[in-house]
């Protein structure tokens, strides 16, 4: 910790790096689900989350690509929209974005030295020091409230729901993607206990807008909104989104809902994503219904048409072809395995695949081998990577017992040596695909794109 030795007071952050190295100093503290910390934070700074807008995104998988949708087509509209999400691909300021650009390094340094002795003070109470995350909001609500104003905030979920630090805010609309086995060691060890985390974005009044299909999720979600008076809108029942037809460049599908129809293109790939931009376009709806949002046609559907989101199926070489997608859990590897046949064309399908220590690795590799042609494993740069020769114990096993013994099983620790041999493996009718954990997808990403800039992290 710096000092100022003329004043015995802490020294201020000079540089946009400090910043970044002190608010990243924090993830020792770990992740301690709770609102007291962030509620002390804002009650310091004359609550500013409450001068803003929400839309209040969480779920297991495809949080991020709503979140795109969304600002996209509100962007598109003629919306000034913050938009905040994690982890983040390439850059720390990824997290913090207005109207599609990244929160300049000065603003993030002013906001960090008007953050850094609240959090000091915090640290001194009963309550321990703030998180790196829920600095990292703090941050954003700041930046939203008091230097940009957008007409309104997509906001993303870090974990879970109920206790998570996002969850200061009373949005707008909620919004829940789908629930599946994933950071069970914090949310739990069933559906139904995932679900109720979950839920608890849901606030009273505020319509949600859900995808979930597990019969004992709808269930939960049904139970909090009807507890909390909340309209809820569930996918295949009071809105569709009927993939129609695409191929590697882009897919169509058709939306149903209580208030329009409409077909819509999008150019993110995959069944699944189809389902996220449904799901963005039902919430859109009800912004419109509710909040007297004008949302055209015209320009609506050039928003969707134009949505990107890094590391989602997304082609970064084309000779050899390799694409990147970060399915880390069961369900993300369903959809990749889904996805994979419906939108490319190849010969022999070759995985290069990276893991946490805390994840399900049993039901995703299962998904991987049933389809591939090779796995090479390696190792993330991040301090809790799965070591690459445990996992491929795990993974020849899992080969045996599905009598998947020919896929080929080759185990590379050093990343950048395994992404020289994917390409060396992947022919001209071949396909590549990097997936598993976003701190591999970022270095993969920052390498073939050659970006000097990435810094990547939660």
């Amino acid at each position: 910790m710096t000092y100022d030795s003329a004043e015995g007071q802490l020294a201020p952050l000079h540089t946009y790096d400090e910043a970044v190295e002190w608010i990243n100093g924090l993830i020792p503290f770990g992740i301690r689900p709770g609102l007291e910390r962030i509620e002390r934070l804002m009650e310091l700074l004359g609550h500013p989350h409450r001068r803003l807008k929400f839309v209040h995104v969480a779920g297991t998988n495809g949080k991020g690509s709503t979140c795109a949708f969304l600002t996209s087509a509100l962007l598109s509209c003629g919306y000034d929209v913050g938009t905040f999400t994690s982890p983040y691909i390439t850059k720390f300021t990824n997290r913090f974005q207005y109207n599609g650009q990244d929160i300049e390094e000065e603003t993030l340094l002013q906001l960090s030295n008007r953050l850094k002795p609240l959090v000091e003070e915090i640290a001194s109470t009963e309550l321990g020091s703030p998180t790196m995350f829920e600095v990292a909001t703090a941050l954003a609500i700041l930046y939203y409230a008091e230097v940009c104003y957008p007409d309104v905030v997509v906001w993303e979920t870090g974990l879970g729901g109920r206790m998570d630090v996002t969850n200061i805010v009373h949005p707008v609309v909620s919004v829940i993607t789908n629930v599946g086995y994933d950071h069970t060691d914090i949310l739990g060890d069933t559906l139904e206990k995932i679900a109720f985390e979950k839920a608890g974005i849901i606030k009273p009044g505020v319509p949600v807008v859900t995808s979930v299909d597990q019969p004992e999720v709808i269930e939960v979600m049904a139970g909090r909104a009807d507890q909390c008076r909340s309209r809820m809108y569930l996918a295949n029942r009071d809105y569709r989104a009927t993939r129609v037809s695409g191929d590697e460049h882009s897919q169509r599908f058709r939306f149903e809902g209580p208030f329009r129809e409409m077909e819509l293109e999008i150019g993110m790939q995959g069944e699944h994503q189809c389902a996220n931009a449904g799901l963005a376009m039902m919430t859109l709806e009800v912004l419109r219904q509710y909040m007297a949002f004008v949302l055209d046609d015209e320009p609506l559907q050039q928003g969707f048409r134009h949505t990107f989101w890094a590391g989602r199926l997304e082609t970064v070489r084309t000779e050899p072809h390799i694409v990147l997608d970060g399915a880390h859990n069961p369900e993300g590897a369903a959809s990749l395995v889904k996805s994979i046949p419906q939108t490319y064309t190849y010969n022999k399908l070759h995985f290069l695949a990276g893991m946490l220590e805390n994840k399900q690795h049993e039901p995703v590799f299962r998904q991987l081998l049933s389809i591939a042609d090779s796995i090479i494993l390696t190792e993330p740069d991040f301090r809790r990577k799965m070591s690459a020769e445990e996992l491929a114990v795990l993974v020849r096993r899992l080969a045996a017992d599905m009598g998947r013994t020919h896929v080929q099983i080759t185990v590379e620790p050093d990343w950048k040596q395994a992404i020289e041999l994917l390409q060396s493996q992947t022919e001209r009718e071949d396909l590549g695909v990097v997936t598993g954990t976003l701190y591999l997808i970022s270095d993969v990403r920052a390498t073939l794109l050659h970006q000097t800039d990435s810094e990547k992290g939660w």
